[in-house]
Formats: structure tokens, C-alpha cells, sequence
């Protein structure tokens, strides 16, 4: 009979324990919320052996038992039994070989709960690296639980653990001797509440009298909790200061007992000779903005090529359909519709690998970490701290996930501007928009040989979301009235090489969200958007096209000059022609037309949506001739009634701080909805985002005019 049982992976952060769930269940994961908390609930299913299946829950990584963060509290109150939902039969916990000290705290107080515990070691290979060597054997007989070797990411230790885990709930758990004298911290409450609460580990006991009024306990209950407490004069500072001091002395014999480190004066000098130059309090800035300048140069330089061939390709593609399809509604939909929208997705594909290629591989080499260390006293002017770099950061990929991550700030005010500001930050979704807009107006010069006058934009409009959102900050600190002390600790993690394979899977997994999440949304608009483009009011349409057959019947020399007039005054007059001409008085001092006017409605939705609205557009009505032309090409030869370049270098700037700094984004707005659980944060986030986008982009088009 197949039995199914419950595992609780815990540990702490950063401690594989993430690339463990994700051996250990492959594609068979869930992601939810915990209920009444916005914390990832992220559960598994995993098959232990023929006779025994597991549900896996990943709990948030913590530090120890004492919970600061809400993520921490949702651990912390499953292992104490006390989540309705979520009773572990077991529980894995993951332990960092290169940092087994700090590991052991949180493992010795699991342990102490008396809950059957498996403690797989990973990282083995980087405390190899730095000269730590681990007795497997001593530690299982110190610790009193079985401890397996894994490497998840390479997919070894799996069977070995898979196999004692089904030997622990096989064999009935024995308990091992309590890590530390528990009866010492508080042995009259202790024994008090054990006498009301039967069954119960000292250890248990002791947090329940620590935090009692958190848990999910009967009226009465909490009042004779409460009674024992003060009747004992009971101290919970105190009695977790002792344990502390206890357990780290227990895992110094523990350490000495099992463990051979190199000197680590030789183990950390690499480090820190490099941490003074990565870290310095003037170099280190000038380093970090080289990285960003290389980054954004790079995505210029590699991506150019690949770039050219696929808008090439599509414009080929569209000049060939044009001359063998016949002239009915179905082939302008495929080549104006399909085609065109789907040129709009292709086309980005590049950039974005290259993008998230390159930053994966900063992650990789540890050098993320030391931007939010190096910011932090930044962050601390404007309301913020560096935890708030990494939300930030995030924010270059999707606002979304990096919203959603602002959770790990426990200073709710700093965690409240974070999620406010985020959006700034110039996401992948931007990326499409700043690409055609800098090659229609930027030249493509290099200086030096080297310096791209177009990357350097690139790069300037990120700054520009970056420098905007930390003024923001410094501006809404004063009108956020939450008051709550505030602390950064960091753990910075050992310099390493760069995983290139990891950087290659990251590269392929968000092109394929680009193409199968935003490219469904840029097809479906684009689709609309032909629709829209091509159908009006009939009366109106047939007015327009019985007095250009006329024209040409008179004209027959100028028929084809003639033709593209009537195109162009027909999509004037569709349906998308008339909302667009209805919010062009608004965007006119921008320095924007009405087809601009369409694509900010429609990229509202999404902002990659704006290149596949411009290809819609500019393609509704095309000729075979016309069809062979590339996007950039019928771009740059827009003009507007009085026969000026709808994108000169004025309106192409004024459009790119407009992208920058517009809320042009419904998901953003759901997720910050569903943080802030109101709907006044989002109201203000997408007020604020537009004015601010509205003004500046129209100081950008005075001052370029």
C-alpha cells in the first residue's frame, strides 16, 4: 500500500535548500500563499520509494527559531505545529557545508523538538574549496540524526537521501539527547506547562511560554500559559539570550569534534583584498557604474547582429507573402497582423537573453550582494536600505516577482517605499520601446572605437529610472508615518566562478516567458489592432474610398501615390483612427501623434506591446513594395500633416522618459494591490508614475525641441 506522509524542508537562506525542492519534485510543484499572508507556499510532490510518496513543503529559509520577518513566523509555526493546514510528519533540513557553525544553530533547535529530523549537508564541495574537511560519521553521532551528502544541482545524494528519509519514518524516530539543558533556562515554568500540555519537549515548552499569545490556543489555555509565566517571574529575553550562549557552546565541542578548517587567515585573504577594492567608499561606486556601463554596452555590441538578421529575415518574409498571397482580408490579417505582431516579439528576443545572461552571472560570482552591501548607506538618505537593492535590482527583469520579494524588508515602512518605487526601475518589458525608439533618433556613432553613443543612452535611461526612484523615496518618507527601528544584516557570500551553464538556462527560460507570456499578449493586441485599423464606421470608410476611386479614375497616373493617401486617410478614420485622434490634443505637446496615442493605450497592458502596436499600424494597408520595408524604416519616414518626422530626436527622447517613468503596467498594479492589501497604494503609484512621466517628458521635448 502506497502511504503518502509530509516533509518539511527547512533552513537557512541561501542554503540550497530551494535547488533541493526542485530535485527532489522536478515538475511536480504548486505556488501559493499561506493563508492570510502574502508568503509563498510552495509545495511537491516527490516519490520516496515504490511503497512511499511524499508532499514536500519548501518553508521559508530562516536564521533560527526566533521569527522576526512574517516569512519567519510562517516556519516557525509550522515546526511548532500551530499551522491549520500544514502538519509535517518530518522534516529536512538543508545545512551548508561552508558555513556548517552558523547552519548548526538552527539545526540543534529543530532537533530539540523532537520532531524526526534528516539533515542533508550541501555545498560540500565549496567547503572542500576553502579547505574545510567534515567527519559525515562524528557529526551523525554528535547530533544524534542521520546525515546524508548532497549536491543537488548536479543531482547526487538524491537516492541516499530518499532512501534514509524512508528509513527514519520506517523506523520510528528515536529522539536524541536534548542539544542543550533546557530545564536550566526555566525549569519551574517548564515543567508547569508540561504537567498542562502532556507529550510536549522541554524545548517546545519553553517557546510556548516565549510566544504563547501568537499561537492558535483556547482562551483558557492562554490564561493558565500566561498565569505559569508571571507567577515564575519567567524572562523570554533572558531565558533566549542563555540558550543561545549555550547551544553556541555545545556546537564549538561539536565543531572541534568533527570538523578540520583551513587557517583562516589564508582562507579569507583572497576575499577581503578583493572586497577592498569591489567594496571601496569611492572606488567601489566608480566600479559599479563601469559594470552597468560594460552591461548595457554589451547588449549593444553582441545583440546588434543577431538583431539585423531577424528584422531582415521578417521584412523578406512580409515583401515575399505580399507577392504570392492574394489581395484579400485574410492575407492583410496574416501579414499585417500575424507577421507584423509577431516581428514585434522575435525581433527583442536577443537583447533580453543577453540581458539576463549577463546579470546571472554577476549573481553567480557573488558581486550582487556586494551592490546592496556598497548602497546601503544610499539607500539610508532616501528612506530605504540596502536590503531594498535587491527588490531593486529585480526590477530590471519584471516589477512583479521583484514587488513580491520586497517581503524579506521587515521595517515595514522601508518594505511600504520599496514596493512604491520598484516599478521605476526600467524592467525587460522596456527593453523593445528603448530599442527602436534609440535607433530611430540616437545615431549609431561609435567614439574611441569603442564607446556607442546608443548604449550610452540605453544606459542613461536606466540611471534616470534608478535616480527617480530614490528621489521619490527621499519625497514620500516624509508622508508615510510608520516608525520602526531599522537593521541591515547581510551575509556576503564567498566570490566564485560563474556557473556558464546556469547562465545559459536563464537566458533560455526568459526568452521563453518573453515569447509565450508577453508574446501572447503583443499577438492578441496586434490582432485587435488590425481590426481596429482596418474597420470604421461605413459610412464614413465608404465616403473616404468612393472619392479616391474617383481621383484615380481622373488621376490614373498618380494611382499609386494616390493609393497610399487613401490607406493613410483610411486608417485615420477607423476605429483605432478615432481614439487615437481623440487623446491626441493630450499627448500633442509631447510632441506625440495619434498612432503614439493608440500604442500608450494599448501599452498599458503590457509596455513591450507598444513595438507590436507600431507594427500593426504602420503596416495596415501596406502594398507588396511596402511590405519589404523594415519597421524601423517606416518609422523613420513618418511625417505629420505639415511634413516634419514624427520621430526627430525631440519626440524620440520625450517617448523614452516617458516609458521610463509611466505606471504603463496592469500586472504591477494587481501585485502591489495584493502586497499593500489596498487599493490606495496602487491609486497613488499610478497617479504619481503618470504625472511625474507626463511632465518631464514634456520638459525633455521643450529642451530638445
Amino acid at each position: 500500500m502506497n502511504k503518502n506522509i509530509n516533509i518539511a524542508l527547512v533552513g537557512n537562506p541561501n542554503s540550497g535548500k530551494s535547488s533541493l525542492f526542485n530535485a527532489l519534485t522536478g515538475l511536480n510543484q504548486q505556488v501559493g500563499n499561506f493563508p492570510g499572508v502574502t508568503v509563498d507556499k510552495k509545495t511537491g510532490q516527490c516519490q520516496i520509494s515504490e511503497n512511499l510518496t511524499a508532499t514536500l513543503i519548501d518553508l521559508p529559509g530562516t536564521y533560527s527559531l526566533y521569527p522576526k520577518r512574517s516569512d519567519e513566523w510562517v516556519a516557525y509555526k509550522v515546526l511548532l505545529q500551530q499551522d491549520e493546514d500544514i502538519k509535517p510528519d518530518m522534516v529536512v533540513l538543508v545545512a551548508d557545508a561552508s558555513n556548517l557553525k552558523r547552519n548548526l544553530l538552527f539545526c540543534s533547535q529543530i532537533i530539540d523538538l523532537k520532531i524526526p529530523v534528516v539533515m542533508a549537508l550541501s555545498m560540500t564541495d565549496l567547503a572542500k574549496n576553502k579547505g574545510t574537511e567534515i567527519d559525515i560519521n562524528g557529526l551523525e553521532r554528535e547530533l544524534g540524526v542521520q546525515v546524508v551528502n548532497i549536491n543537488p544541482r548536479k543531482n547526487k545524494g538524491i537516492p541516499a537521501l530518499k532512501k534514509v528519509i524512508e528509513q527514519t519514518f520506517i523506523s520510528n524516530f528515536i529522539s536524541p539527547r536534548e542539544f542543550i539543558d533546557n530545564a536550566s533556562l526555566a525549569e519551574k515554568p517548564i515543567e508547569e506547562l508540561k504537567s498542562l500540555m502532556p507529550g510536549i519537549s522541554d524545548y517546545t515548552a519553553l517557546h510556548y511560554l516565549i510566544n504563547h499569545s501568537h499561537f492558535r490556543l483556547e482562551e483558557h489555555l492562554q490564561k493558565k500559559i500566561l498565569a505559569i509565566e508571571e507567577g515564575s517571574g519567567f524572562n523570554p529575553t533572558k531565558s533566549q539570550a542563555e540558550e543561545i550562549m549555550q547551544r553556541y557552546g555545545r556546537i564549538k565541542y561539536i565543531m572541534g569534534q568533527t570538523v578540520v578548517e583551513a587557517d583562516p587567515l589564508q582562507r579569507t585573504i583572497f576575499t577581503e583584498k578583493l572586497d577592498n577594492i569591489l567594496l571601496h567608499r569611492k572606488w567601489g561606486y566608480l566600479i559599479l557604474l563601469a559594470v552597468l556601463f560594460l552591461l548595457f554596452q554589451s547588449v549593444y555590441w553582441i545583440a546588434q547582429f543577431p538583431m539585423d538578421a531577424i528584422e531582415w529575415s521578417f521584412s523578406k518574409l512580409s515583401g515575399m507573402l505580399g507577392n504570392l498571397l492574394p489581395t484579400t482580408w485574410w492575407s492583410d490579417l496574416f501579414i499585417n497582423g500575424v507577421v507584423a505582431g509577431l516581428s514585434g516579439i522575435i525581433i527583442f528576443i536577443p537583447q533580453i537573453m543577453i540581458l539576463f545572461g549577463l546579470i546571472t552571472l554577476l549573481e553567480d560570482t557573488g558581486y550582487m550582494a556586494r551592490i546592496s552591501f556598497l548602497t546601503d548607506k544610499l539607500m539610508r538618505s532616501v528612506g530605504l536600505n540596502g536590503k531594498s537593492v535587491m527588490p531593486m535590482i529585480s526590477g530590471l527583469a519584471c516589477a512583479v516577482p521583484a514587488i513580491m520579494s520586497a517581503r524579506n524588508i521587515e521595517n515595514r515602512k522601508e518594505r511600504l517605499l520599496t514596493i512604491m518605487v520598484t516599478p521605476l526601475m526600467s524592467c525587460s518589458a522596456r527593453l523593445p520601446v528603448y530599442t527602436i525608439l534609440i535607433a530611430l533618433v540616437v545615431p549609431s556613432k561609435l567614439y574611441f572605437g569603442f564607446l556607442s553613443v546608443q548604449g550610452l543612452v540605453m544606459m542613461a535611461l536606466y540611471l534616470l529610472g534608478t535616480i527617480m526612484a530614490l528621489l521619490v523615496s527621499f519625497v514620500m518618507r516624509w508622508f508615510i508615518d510608520i516608525k520602526e527601528r531599522s537593521f541591515f544584516i547581510l551575509e556576503l557570500p564567498v566570490y566564485r566562478s560563474p556557473r556558464w551553464k546556469n547562465a545559459l538556462t536563464t537566458m533560455v527560460e526568459k526568452a521563453k516567458i518573453f515569447v509565450f507570456q508577453a508574446g501572447k499578449i503583443i499577438m492578441v493586441i496586434s490582432l485587435l489592432l488590425w481590426v481596429l485599423s482596418s474597420y470604421g464606421p461605413p459610412s464614413k470608410m465608404a465616403e473616404v474610398s468612393t472619392r479616391y476611386e474617383k481621383l484615380i479614375q481622373t488621376n490614373p497616373n498618380q494611382q499609386k501615390e494616390l493609393n497610399k493617401k487613401r490607406q493613410m486617410e483610411l486608417l485615420e478614420n477607423s476605429f483605432a483612427g478615432i481614439l487615437g485622434k481623440a487623446i491626441e490634443p493630450a499627448i500633442r505637446p509631447l510632441g506625440y501623434d495619434w498612432k503614439i496615442g493608440i500604442a500608450l493605450i494599448t501599452s498599458f497592458a503590457a509596455r513591450e506591446v507598444f513595438v507590436g502596436t507600431m507594427a500593426t499600424l504602420y503596416s495596415v494597408g501596406d502594398d507588396a513594395d511596402d511590405n519589404n520595408n523594415t519597421l524601423r524604416q517606416k518609422m523613420s519616414a513618418a511625417v505629420r500633416a505639415d511634413g516634419t518626422k514624427v520621430y526627430n530626436l525631440a519626440s524620440g527622447l520625450s517617448l523614452l522618459v516617458f516609458y521610463v517613468l509611466a505606471m504603463q503596467c496592469m500586472s504591477t498594479l494587481a501585485i502591489v494591490k495584493r502586497e499593500t492589501r489596498s487599493w490606495k497604494w496602487p491609486a497613488i503609484q499610478l497617479v504619481y508614475m503618470t504625472a511625474l512621466a507626463y511632465f518631464l517628458s514634456w520638459i525633455t521635448y521643450v529642451i530638445f525641441q
